[in-house]
C-alpha cells in the first residue's frame, strides 16, 4: 500500500494560490465582493440599480454579486465599495 500524504492550508486562497501575496489579494477581494453584495441585498437593489449606482455596467454587477472572482482586480472592488460610501481599510493579521 502506498501512504498519501495530506497538504493542509490555512484557508481556500492559500490552497489555490500560487503565493502568499496572491492569496492574500484574493482573500480582500472576496471580502470585498461579499461586503458589495451585502449592500445590494440589503438595499433590495435591482443589479440595474446597483450597477447604476456603483458606475459599471448590469452585465459587470452580475459578474460581481456571481462571485466571478476572476473578472475583477482589487483596485476596481475598491471603486465600486466606494460608490457604495463603504470605507476600506486594511489592518494587521489576528494570527
Amino acid at each position: 500500500m502506498s501512504h498519501t500524504e495530506i497538504e493542509t492550508f490555512d484557508s481556500v486562497w492559500d490552497a489555490i494560490a500560487d503565493t502568499p501575496a496572491e492569496a492574500a489579494n484574493l482573500k480582500l477581494r472576496s471580502e470585498l465582493m461579499e461586503q458589495i453584495d451585502a449592500i445590494v441585498t440589503e438595499r433590495g437593489w435591482t443589479q440595474r440599480e446597483a450597477a447604476a449606482r456603483c458606475g459599471v455596467t448590469q452585465p459587470r454587477m452580475n459578474d460581481l454579486l456571481r462571485g466571478r472572482i476572476s473578472r475583477f482586480s482589487l483596485d476596481a472592488l475598491v471603486n465600486i465599495a466606494a460608490a457604495l460610501g463603504l470605507c476600506v481599510h486594511v489592518q494587521p493579521d489576528a494570527a
